[in-house]
């Protein structure tokens, strides 16, 4: 969408509405045992609002909400064109309010106004009409089982789901889950990070002027030792679906076996390579791909190739242009149009991401380019470039979250593939080269959810996302495949009774 000018979004920002408080059963309250949060600017480390902090007491009282709205039939058991209507119109009703949310969330997390209205005033939309669209085209099917017998099998949803965000991808995120688990008929409680509260808020406020009923969606701010974990362990949760580091993944893990053997979906963490073969040629949309993979939302992002394996031949042409683009990157105000980069989103990430860049020097790592230091007010670091990685590295075998890129030479496909593989996690890689063939065989000798060929992309809304290994779960984000986990089947096998005539 068309970008305002810079003046405007701080215009925005001085009168947007800002709800703080939970949203359970359709109404807004503070937190049971009256706690909260700050919600701290990370572009200027000024606090912005106070979030509820809620706990167990406040998801008892969302899941009895959401149950209550299951057992009564107010959506899971409403004509299909009905909950679609429900969905498009919340589709609608963010793209008219995309400035506003794209302000409060650049607000909140310190992401560029421009990133923030792509994904929010695009992306989340199409999101929220693609699963809309399913609500009436998801069939069951019959088995053929004889001519006494009908075997039917149908699909229900789960009923009441926990959804539980990060704080990198707010809104994106959330339409991640809610749409699907909305299209399918769940009820749902919604924690997003501590860190990212105030558009998800806002959203549950648009919702229920859309026409979702009261009690489906329900949105808890809050810890994750406080209302993630009571999330993770509440019995009358059906399933989970997480998004956020490994650590935390496997505790959901945990948490169910503990509890109600609940399904548990999860997106975590990765390590992912970027690889460019020796026929490969270095050019701007290589260049360009190679900084994004790297650097877009200053490299908070799970799918990051901060790990770059470039062919010997090719190694020195790439990192000298990758230098030179990454200058030029435009490091500032998140609510300016033209910035490209904006803080980490908190000082207690800059901290953890400043240690990776100590750890990474006294490994041996050589620092080809180094604009980490700041002097403006908030949660600043500037981008790292390190060269001559070595596999044992913990730079570059840990997920870092930061604007850190490190190098690696190779001699072919076989030792690129052998380097991307050996690590505990496996999300995405990006190949480049001009040979499909050799593309393609590397992308089925790759141990990961999602390969991108010439150009860094996690695909669109109609391709699933997800990770191998330490990365994730067997469930998947966005595609007909998110549904599933939100969905459980059911047999229904009928012996025709015989009768005389």
């Amino acid at each position: 969408m068309a970008f305002s000018e810079h003046l405007d979004y701080h215009a925005i920002a001085a009168r947007a509405k800002l709800e703080s408080r939970a949203f359970i059963g359709g109404r807004f309250v503070g937190a049971r045992g009256g706690g909260v949060i700050e919600s701290i600017n990370p572009a200027t480390g000024e606090p912005i609002a106070t979030v509820a902090h809620c706990d167990g007491r406040d998801v008892d009282l969302a899941v009895s909400a959401a149950r209550r709205s299951v057992r009564d039939g107010i959506w899971c058991k409403r004509p299909p064109e009905i909950r679609k209507g429900a969905l498009l119109a919340l589709a609608k009703s963010v793209q008219e309010h995309a400035e506003e949310l794209a302000v409060i969330e650049s607000m909140d997390s310190g992401k560029p106004i421009r990133d923030c209205l792509r994904e929010i005033g695009d992306e989340v939309p199409v999101c929220l009409r693609w699963y809309a669209e399913l609500i009436d085209k998801t069939f069951g099917k019959t088995a053929p089982a004889g001519p006494d017998v009908w075997a039917m099998i149908v699909r229900e949803p789960v009923g009441v789901v926990g959804l539980v965000l990060p704080w990198n991808f707010p809104l994106l995120m959330a339409a991640w889950k809610l749409a699907p688990a909305l299209a399918a008929g769940c009820s749902v409680i919604v924690k997003p990070a501590e860190q990212t509260s105030l558009s998800l808020l806002r959203l549950a406020e648009l919702s229920q002027e859309a026409g979702i009923p009261d009690g489906v969606l329900n949105v808890l701010p809050g810890l994750g030792e406080t209302a993630g974990a009571a999330i993770g362990r509440h019995p009358d949760i059906d399933a989970v679906s997480f998004t956020g580091s490994t650590s935390i993944g496997s505790c959901f893990l945990r948490y169910a076996s503990e509890s109600n053997l609940k399904s548990v979906g999860l997106e975590m963490g990765g390590k992912s390579a970027f690889i460019v073969l020796d026929d490969a040629k270095v050019d701007d949309d290589l260049v360009e791909s190679a900084v994004q993979a790297a650097f877009w939302n200053a490299g908070q992002n799970c799918s990051a190739n901060m790990r770059q394996l470039v062919h010997r031949k090719l190694h020195d042409e790439f990192l000298h242009r990758v230098m030179q683009r990454t200058r030029q990157i435009r490091i500032g105000d998140p609510l300016d149009p033209r910035t490209e980069m904006g803080p980490l989103v908190s000082d207690e990430h800059r901290s953890r991401v400043r240690s990776y860049l100590e750890l990474g020097r006294r490994e041996g790592a050589a620092v080809a380019l180094d604009l980490a230091q700041r002097t403006e007010p908030g949660s600043y670091l500037g981008p790292t470039v390190f060269t001559g990685l070595e596999r044992h590295m913990k730079i570059a075998r840990e997920e870092i979250f930061g604007p850190v890129l490190g190098t690696m030479v190779i001699e072919d496909a076989e030792q690129a593939a052998d380097i991307a593989n050996d690590t505990e996690y496996g999300l995405h890689a990006t190949v480049f080269t001009h040979d499909i063939d050799r593309a393609m065989h590397l992308a089925a000798s790759l141990q990961c959810g999602t390969v991108a060929v010439n150009g860094f992309t996690e695909g669109d809304i109609k391709t699933p996302f997800g990770g191998y290994k330490r990365s994730g779960s067997l469930a998947r984000d966005k595609g007909t495949e998110a549904m599933d986990q939100y969905l459980r089947s059911k047999t229904i096998w009928v012996s025709a009774r015989s009768t005389s005539c």
